[in-house]
């Protein structure tokens, strides 16, 4: 069979995920792939471009490419206390915030979705590289910034302070998990197919987790100035029991963010037909 085009992000739960499939430690079915490593806004505008066959996205930029692209049941980051954390150098109180130039990673990230959500009246933002946002506010070129991935985990220590958190933000709002992130493959990949592939990630995932330590060379390979305990904390905060299966709670949450998204006029319609069988 020919190489299937494959793009995840480089961040420790996707790597951690997706190892044990590219390295060939499980029975990937037959399946080979052509890799592309990134930035999930980066994977984002190539799904939107219909460059990849199978990808990591933001839900948000989903709302875009589902009539190309459908949702696979594994692999996904949802769950509760792990959403984007709006942060700056000193207190802001949430009727300021309307007001504030605030930094996000990718106008397509679920992050942004959520912001919008929270403020839609905000309309002074600027793109970063999500590890790029924390300087940014540092040297006064934005009031603010929302930040993802591991950040979340050292912004106090850099000496940054916690405005608001769109997970609970939006736990409260809907009591649903935050979707965050999936992986799609394209519809018009055979049906078989789609199924072999998200037999195969689901694979890998358990892979991963009964041994643990076989992720951690390839995880440090693209994370490294990140501490082995930072790593882990990503991991365990990111993969989860729908990273093995959507399930219906899983569903009903997506479902449910580009829903509240529509009301507000932040996307054009709300997909439908977008789960694998």
């Amino acid at each position: 069979m020919s190489k299937i085009t494959l793009g995840f992000s480089t961040c420790p739960n996707d790597t951690f995920i997706f190892d044990a499939m590219v390295h060939h430690k499980i029975d990937t079915e037959g399946l080979n792939f052509e890799l592309f490593l990134g930035d999930v806004e980066e994977l984002n505008q190539m799904a939107i471009n219909n460059e990849l066959d199978i990808t990591k996205l933001s839900y948000h930029a989903y709302a875009y490419v589902w009539e190309k692209y459908r949702i696979l049941n594994s692999g996904s980051a949802l769950g509760r206390n792990n959403g984007p954390l709006l942060i700056s150098k000193q207190k802001i109180y949430p009727d300021e915030i309307n007001d504030l130039k605030i930094a996000i990673p990718g106008k397509n990230t679920t992050a942004n979705l959520l912001f919008s959500i929270a403020f839609p009246d905000v309309i002074k933002k600027k793109e970063y590289l999500f590890s790029d946002i924390e300087e940014a506010i540092h040297s006064n070129e934005v009031d603010a910034g929302l930040i993802i991935h591991e950040t979340r985990f050292t912004y106090e220590r850099d000496g940054f302070k916690k405005i608001l958190d769109l997970g609970e933000f939006w736990e409260n709002k809907t009591q649903s998990p935050i979707p965050l992130g999936g992986i799609v493959i394209k519809k018009s990949l055979d049906k078989n197919l789609q199924s072999k592939v998200d037999r195969v990630i689901r694979k890998s995932i358990d892979f991963a987790y009964q041994n643990p330590e076989s992720a951690t060379n390839y995880m440090k390979q693209f994370a490294q100035n990140m501490s082995k305990e930072i790593m882990q904390k990503h991991v365990k905060l990111y993969v989860n029991d729908y990273s093995f299966s959507l399930g219906n709670d899983g569903r009903k949450a997506i479902s449910t963010l580009y829903k509240e998204a529509f009301k507000l006029n932040l996307i054009n319609s709300i997909p439908h037909d977008i789960f694998l069988d």
